[in-house]
């Protein structure tokens, strides 16, 4: 398929954006008409947004379980209805999820969640880019972690069967407080032999760290340093509870770091992800949205104010995280930790695109759009998306919305009537 996006503002100048494929094929001021024809001529154009942390069927528990203790949350909500979910149920929260992740400009994501057969289908369906990952808890129970390697590697084969392009298997152990040693062990030994990313909670709460230290008298990136896990392939999720000298060794290890701001300031984990450090030491830090229980949407333009604005806070320090790198975090940042030809608009990187409304008011005066995307805007600048060549959205409309909405909500309440 053929797509010419004509006269859309493009870093500074009115530009053609020429589809080829699933490619971006050119980039120029005048060209020819070939192919299906977007006017571009009151938009602006910027690279589909990468969330590297979802667990998007959660979207059925949006405003469930809220201002809570997150022990209290996780032990007299999530919990108690996560064990009556049916692969169905999975099926359509996470078609929910990736309406509205298209309706805010996402084309990418990184999942971990349960049933994850029925998020690949889903996302097979609407046509997000995804790298989905079942979760993996044993409580270092040595049968449950045998039946949950097995449930691992069968997931891997049906994803590999789907022969999808945008949909690719990924490891998700949880973390190490829910993850014997001898499965953290094993899941690297596996992401060595399939070349697979790692999807892992990290440093997320100070307890995490104080009972890491409690139990193998070492701080967690120092632990799992010693147990052979951390790798290149690595996305560990939240990182908040870390020291400079934890923050080196995931760079020396060239792990990457996904930051959730509003769902650790949520939570209130106690911290705040100390961005400065971890990019003075060499991490590369993505922005993720983590799950709709604890956030509650999958915003990642909202997302990007809230890492900047809170690192301003926290830093006193109004230079502390500039528009422009939260911007390449939620952008270049995670098709970097994906290791995807994304997070740009040029020649030869893959056709995912977003066509932002330059007539919206939180996008006007047009001083500084990047500013305004990341100040300002909100899922409903959004006007086009395109994911791998493919028109997902169109004048703010997504193909079979209604019957989303409504089945996905009617499941959310079965759901929670089971418990």
């Amino acid at each position: 398929m053929t797509i010419l996006i004509e006269n859309v503002w493009l870093e500074g100048e009115r530009k053609n954006i020429y589809v080829d494929g699933n490619r971006i094929g050119s980039l120029c001021s005048d060209g020819s008409r070939d192919g299906e024809v977007i006017d571009g001529s009151n938009m602006a154009a910027i690279p589909g947004l990468i969330n590297t942390h979802t667990h998007s069927a959660m979207t059925l528990f949006r405003g469930f379980g809220d201002d809570m203790l997150l022990h209290e949350w996780l032990e007299e909500k999530i919990w108690p209805v996560e064990v009556k979910l049916t692969e169905e149920d999975v099926y359509w929260g996470s078609k929910l999820a990736c309406l509205e992740m298209i309706k805010s400009g996402t084309t990418c994501f990184n999942d971990q969640y349960w049933f994850m057969k029925g998020t690949a289908r889903a996302v097979d369906d609407m046509g997000l880019r995804a790298f989905l990952a079942e979760a993996f808890i044993d409580l270092f129970d040595e049968e449950k972690a045998d039946e949950s390697r097995k449930k691992t590697m069968d997931f891997v084969e049906y994803v590999e069967s789907m022969g999808n392009d945008r949909i690719k298997a990924a490891l998700g152990p949880h973390s190490l407080y829910t993850v014997s040693e001898e499965s953290l062990r094993w899941f690297r030994e596996y992401s060595d032999e399939r070349d697979l990313l790692i999807h892992f909670h990290l440093a997320e709460t100070e307890k995490e760290s104080r009972d890491c230290m409690e139990k193998h008298g070492k701080y967690p990136v120092e632990y799992l340093q010693d147990i052979g896990f951390l790798c290149d392939r690595l996305i560990a999720a939240h990182c908040v509870w870390l020291s400079r000298e934890e923050m080196e060794v995931l760079a020396r290890y060239g792990v990457k770091v996904s930051h959730n701001p509003v769902s650790n300031m949520k939570l209130s984990v106690g911290s705040f992800f100390n961005y400065r450090d971890l990019k003075a030491s060499g991490v590369v830090v993505s922005l993720g949205t983590d799950g709709c229980a604890s956030n509650n949407n999958l915003d990642l333009l909202e997302e990007m104010k809230f890492a900047a604005v809170g690192q301003k806070a926290f830093s006193n320090d109004p230079t502390a995280l500039p528009a422009k790198k939260a911007f390449k975090m939620a952008t270049l940042g995670g098709a970097s930790s994906l290791r995807i030809k994304a997070g740009k608009i040029e020649e030869g990187k893959l056709a995912d695109i977003v066509l932002v409304d330059l007539k919206k008011a939180a996008l006007t005066p047009q001083h500084n759009l990047i500013s305004n995307l990341v100040y300002s805007a909100n899922g409903s600048c959004v006007d086009t998306v395109i994911c791998n060549g493919r028109i997902l959205m169109r004048e703010g409309r997504v193909e079979g919305e209604e019957e989303i909405l409504e089945n996905a909500g009617e499941v959310a309440l079965d759901v929670v009537s089971r418990t």
